[in-house]
């Protein structure tokens, strides 16, 4: 049912419910007149024929009968004049009122008193007087008839006017209505004009905000989904990038190790013979093959030094606990003022590559930050299997981190290693936290899945 026909028929039926008690309290009105008018005749009449009767009566039985003839019609009574016998010696002429109609008969039981008579003996027989409220609810069926033709004809004008007012007040309305089912069927640029009414025109402005609003979250997501697509895409990237770099850099550690370092050592060994031949012999030949030895020997050392930054050879070989002892172990030596301890409890889990090289890049860096920066002398590296992951720590007890650090490395550049280990733990599903310490000192840890998400190729 629309809202228009509910609205016709809630006024329809509120002015029907007042028409239908103005005819009501119009119908007792009615009904109390005609009461009162037949009541009042009849008595008026049996008062005057009692008084009177007895007066004709003297005269006889035909003086009785002609003054009931001259008398003629009384309204709303009917008079019968009868013998000692009980024969009907007069009865009063019909109502020339309204000859040949009479109101229907639920009306007249509605509107009509119940007849009264009245009956007045005399010596020579008897006068019977009787109510008779014909005339009268005529009169009132009369009056009946045009009010209910006028209350019908102004309910009918009234629903009429209403159903058109209705009508323009409740249009607007259906303007909106289309316009939601065009937002439904996928228009979201619909808007709405300005509608006649304060609370159309309101609604109106609501919804032409509303579709600015879903158009304008629309878009954002719109540029949200198109930015994480190419964060992802760029991410994706960025570790296809970062796993050619590290076959690179392992190529480049096995060259140096396996090539170079072997033409390295050949240089060496040759340049140490030239000087035990030359010796006693040519000074010069001896001095200049010492120095060869001298500056081969160096660079033999600045390789190994290089080929573990370059690439963990061990961690290929061994494995991540024997790569973390080599990386202690190197820490040591290359830093004696600092005290560096390793624990490791890992029992037989085994890492993926990627995860293991993540792990060993983490413990790599956390050493290298507390040594450089915050001036560590204790460090702990500690490696744990978990539930569900494998967790790194590396603590110190070092100057820590300093206040708005992270707002300083953003502004100014900087620790792209660290955000470079941020973003291989991610992709890995994995978290980073870097906090400070108490007392003193920083922490680092790392955490990583067993099962790491799947990574797609970037091409």
């Amino acid at each position: 049912m629309s809202l228009r026909l509910k609205i016709h028929l809630i006024v329809g039926v509120l002015v029907t419910l007042f028409v239908g008690a103005v005819i009501g309290l119009q119908l007792g009105n009615m009904r109390d007149s005609v009461r009162e008018e037949v009541v009042a005749a009849n008595r008026v009449a049996s008062q005057l024929l009692n008084r009177t009767v007895w007066l004709q009566a003297a005269q006889g039985t035909p003086a009785m009968v002609g003054f009931l003839q001259g008398l003629g019609r009384v309204r709303s009574n009917e008079i019968a004049l009868y013998d000692a016998e009980g024969r009907l010696l007069y009865e009063s002429p019909p109502s020339p009122y309204k000859v040949g109609r009479d109101a229907p008969g639920w009306f007249a039981q509605l509107v009509g008193p119940p007849p009264s008579t009245q009956s007045i003996a005399f010596p020579d027989g008897r006068l019977v007087v009787q109510s008779n409220a014909t005339r009268a609810v005529v009169d009132a069926w009369d009056q009946f008839f045009e009010l209910s033709v006028a209350a019908l004809s102004l309910l009918v004008a009234v629903n009429v006017v209403v159903f058109w007012m209705v009508g323009r007040t409740v249009k607007p309305f259906g303007q909106i209505v289309a316009a939601l089912g065009r937002i439904e069927a996928g228009e979201l640029d619909v808007k709405l004009p300005v509608l006649p009414g304060t609370e159309a025109a309101a609604i109106g402005a609501a919804f032409n905000r509303m579709v600015d609003g879903v158009g304008a979250r629309l878009e954002a997501e719109r540029r949200a989904g198109e930015a994480e697509r190419e964060l992802s895409d760029r991410r994706q990237l960025a570790h296809w990038i970062d796993r050619h770099l590290e076959q690179e850099r392992r190529l480049i550690a096995r060259e140096l190790h396996d090539e170079l370092g072997q033409s390295v050592t050949a240089i060496r060994s040759l340049a140490l013979s030239i000087a035990q031949r030359s010796a006693g012999r040519d000074d010069q030949a001896e001095k200049a093959a010492t120095v060869i030895a001298e500056e081969s020997s160096r660079l033999y050392d600045a390789m190994h030094g290089l080929i573990p930054r370059l690439a963990p050879l061990v961690l290929d070989a061994f494995g991540l606990a024997d790569a973390l002892r080599d990386l202690v172990e190197r820490t040591r030596v290359s830093q004696p003022q600092a005290s560096v301890a390793l624990e490791l409890q890992l029992g037989d889990v085994q890492l993926g590559n990627e995860a293991t090289l993540a792990l060993y890049r983490a413990a790599q860096e956390g050493l290298t930050n507390a040594l450089r920066h915050g001036q560590a002398k204790s460090l702990r590296v500690s490696l744990r299997a978990e539930d569900e992951g494998a967790r790194l720590e590396v603590r110190d007890d070092g100057q820590g981190l300093a206040p708005g650090w992270r707002d300083k490395t953003a502004e100014d550049g900087g620790h792209y290693g660290l955000r470079w280990l941020q973003e291989r733990v991610e992709v890995l599903g994995g978290r980073l936290s870097i906090a400070n310490a108490a007392p003193r000192g920083a922490r680092l840890q790392v955490w990583l899945p067993f099962s790491p998400a799947p990574l797609e190729e970037a091409t």
